[in-house]
């Protein structure tokens, strides 16, 4: 390995430092995604933590949401409220190539987080903020998340099937494109910042990142005047294309953009369609599609899922199992993609969580760290930079920062004041 390559061993981030100062799914996952490129990713908490550790199914004492989205990062705990933090918060900043951050004004400012605060410890500092609709304008200042976005860009208008309600994206995918942004955003100013020696602030909305989702649907109407419709299942060009039912009970998705498509299909189920009047070309079968579907649906419920996606696929149409997620996480290709890894947890043991959905050849990536715990390297941090012991002990019975250790004390402590009062 050349010296240059060595210095990448870690991903082609590393030597990087990324600060996550938010909470929740956009932010912290895109600082996650910065971590698994290899960047030393450090979450700083308050006290009460981000708030993904109070919601969801529980492993242990530790929230699912949170274990899920955390990883490749270690983990701060400082009272940012209190001016004598801060002077530990400067310390940390100014080795911080990166700020990650979701916080609203006021409380940006109050807590030290805004640019121009965070410039004046590290004046070439990438600071990356997350909203929901935006750094200024008439949202400006406004609450809001994933759900809230599907709304105002009318994803919710076009998700379900037409004779239904409105429905949203079944995961929060305005979140998962949010951060990808923000990743690639911070990115995209390192190399401005390697060529020019300056920093900058970025804004990322989830409003946004779901604008620019959209441009096969909203940019379409946009060109032609043609407004787009809830399909369902459904596409607006081609039939047929939807969900069809197995003997089993399970589905499979089949799909079949372009003439070749549909002879496969009719070849793989032993019919004739193809030279049916009803279906002969993609204009007859649009016209028929519920007649259509039900012919379809007639023949593939003769199978089974396993058996029918095997029999499709071998005809090479383009067809999928509708897979429960016990299946998913057994699905072959996406463990031979390794999207879904085991780290070690120091108190849950083997820990599986998402994979890294990049794959670098000259300078690969891995999940190197488990979620971290609340606190858990909190000393480890302040020794670094250059704290003492003592002066971490000091920190720590003063409450501007706290350890895992003071934080379940802290929670003893609670339980046995909130029990004395019920008693």
């Amino acid at each position: 390995m050349t010296d240059s390559k060595s210095k990448f061993a870690a991903g082609p981030l590393a030597g990087l430092r990324v600060l996550d100062m938010s909470t929740m799914l956009a932010g912290p996952y895109g600082a996650t995604l910065m971590g698994d490129l290899g960047a030393d990713v450090i979450k700083i908490e308050s006290h009460y933590g981000d708030e993904s550790r109070h919601l969801g199914p529980m492993r242990g004492d530790q929230r699912g949401p949170y274990l899920s989205l955390n990883r490749s990062k270690r983990d701060l705990v400082l009272d940012l409220q209190q001016e004598e933090a801060q002077k530990v918060f400067a310390k940390i900043a100014a080795t911080t190539d990166v700020l990650v951050t979701n916080i609203r004004e006021p409380a940006l400012s109050k807590l030290g987080l805004s640019y121009e605060q965070v410039k004046a410890h590290k004046p070439d500092i990438i600071w990356v903020r997350v909203t929901a609709f935006g750094a200024d304008g008439p949202y400006d200042g406004r609450p809001g998340i994933d759900f809230l976005a599907q709304g105002y860009t009318g994803v919710l208008t076009l998700n379900g099937e037409p004779t239904g309600g409105p429905v949203r994206t079944g995961f929060p995918a305005v979140d998962v494109m949010t951060s990808l942004l923000v990743a690639n955003a911070a990115m995209a100013a390192l190399r401005v910042r390697d060529q020019t020696g300056e920093g900058q602030r970025i804004e990322v909305s989830l409003l946004d990142a779901l604008m620019h989702a959209q441009a096969s649907s909203i940019g379409t109407y946009l060109a032609t005047g043609d407004r787009p419709v809830r399909t369902g299942n459904r596409s607006l060009y081609f039939a047929p294309s939807g969900v069809y039912p197995t003997k089993d009970g399970k589905h499979v998705v089949i799909t079949t953009p372009g003439e070749k498509f549909f002879g496969k299909v009719c070849r793989a189920l032993e019919t004739d369609w193809d030279t049916d009047p009803r279906f002969h070309d993609i204009n007859a079968r649009l016209a028929n599609e519920d007649e259509l579907d039900r012919v379809v649906g007639e023949r593939t419920s003769q199978y089974t899922r396993d058996e029918l996606v095997e029999k499709l696929i071998a005809a090479d149409v383009l067809t999928a199992p509708i897979n429960e997620v016990e299946d998913v996480i057994q699905d072959p290709q996406i463990l031979h993609n390794k999207m879904i890894v085991s780290t070690q947890h120091p108190e849950l043991g083997e820990l599986k969580v998402t994979g890294i959905p990049v794959r670098f050849y000259g300078t690969p990536c891995e999940v190197r760290k488990h979620p971290p715990m609340q606190g858990e390297h909190t000393r480890e941090l302040l020794a670094e930079l250059g704290y003492s012991t003592a002066e971490i002990d000091d920190l720590i019975a003063r409450g501007l920062a706290a350890d895992r250790v003071e934080l379940l004390r802290l929670k003893e402590e609670r339980k046995a004041k909130k029990k004395a009062q019920q008693g």
